[in-house]
């Protein structure tokens, strides 16, 4: 190696130490990074080659190179301080890796490790405690992250893809659905709901819109088949109008909530909901929805506090749940 390619190797070292090991509380002095050298590279290195790498480093604007007097008024003190997360956004990104169900937990491991390297040591550390999910939440399904990838691609380019589909059995085995025979599907985007990633596409041989969960999915392949998106088709609109990833038909919905359920309205469907004041105790709300068992269960969940007004037919769906549900506590 000659003397030009060493001097340049040096200066990606200097680089690394004050990016791994430098912050806006950790400051290193020339002495602290000629040991930090040795440590890393088992090679020596001057004082005044530190310097000098300093220098070049803070000139070429490229590098922030933050040098400090104030310490003791002796010695200078060096720190790289400049970095594209701040410490609370790799907290943020670090939370929703560890929360997504749809990621195994090898690779949740990965990305966390390698999220800890976009800052220093020292705030790394900071980022130890998170959020932490009940044991067996996390999906087995090593080939997510490559389907997850191949939808991506396949969607950019509005090319059909073709995928086997199934679920766990009593026996916690999975098992394919349609004897394994493949679903071939135009897809039209990847939405995250209730903790998992959905694809939603036309399913081609009926020509209906339907979602499928991506951890569910196997031998995932794109074809050469092109297809054009319908300009018309809203998917912001349509995954909004979902619920629990239901299909079924959109309908205008009136219903009546107990005020106490106001919060959990809004977070439901969104500040522009349009809500009405109806007794002293209670409030009703007009949208639109999806017609599902998704639907009627997420209702359901609310009991009393909540009744269907419109239409007719959500209505009797839910006279029909409510019997249903009584009748199991009476056996």
């Amino acid at each position: 190696m000659n003397e030009k390619q060493s001097t340049k190797q040096r200066l990606l070292i200097i680089r690394d130490l004050l990016k791994k090991y430098t912050d806006e509380q950790n400051e290193l002095t020339i002495r602290e990074l000629v040991d930090l050298y040795y440590e890393n590279t088992e090679e020596t290195v001057g004082h005044k080659a530190i310097r000098d790498d300093l220098k070049e480093l803070a000139e070429s604007g490229l590098f922030d190179v933050i040098e400090n007097h104030e310490k003791n008024g002796v010695e200078k003190y060096y720190s790289h301080q400049t970095r594209l997360f701040e410490i609370h956004e790799l907290r943020l990104l670090i939370d929703a890796v560890s929360s997504a169900k749809f990621i195994t937990q090898s690779e949740t491991e990965n990305l966390v490790n390698k999220l800890k390297k976009m800052t220093s040591y020292h705030l790394a550390k900071q980022l130890e405690n998170r959020i932490l999910l009940p044991a067996g939440t996390k999906t087995e399904n090593k080939s997510v992250r490559n389907t997850i990838n191949s939808l991506h691609e396949a969607i950019w380019k509005q090319q059909t893809i073709q995928f086997q589909y199934g679920k766990y059995n009593l026996s916690k085995e999975f098992q394919l659905n349609r004897n394994g025979d493949s679903y071939l599907v135009k897809p039209y985007a990847l939405v995250w709901n209730n903790e998992f990633y959905y694809l939603i596409g036309e399913f081609v041989p009926e020509g209906d819109i339907r979602h499928y969960r991506i951890d569910r999915m196997r031998n995932v392949g794109v074809t050469e088949n092109t297809f054009i998106l319908d300009p018309h088709f809203n998917m912001n609109h349509y995954a909004q109008t979902l619920f629990h990833m239901y299909s079924g038909e959109e309908r205008s919905i009136e219903i009546e909530f107990v005020n106490q359920l106001l919060n959990v309205v809004i977070d439901r469907f969104g500040l522009n909901v349009n809500i009405r004041p109806h007794t002293e105790d209670t409030f009703r709300i007009t949208t639109n929805a999806v017609i599902s068992d998704g639907l009627v269960r997420w209702l359901l969940t609310w009991g009393s506090d909540a009744k269907v007004l419109t239409p007719p037919s959500l209505v009797e769906r839910m006279k029909t749940e409510a019997e249903k549900l009584y009748k199991q506590y009476q056996q």
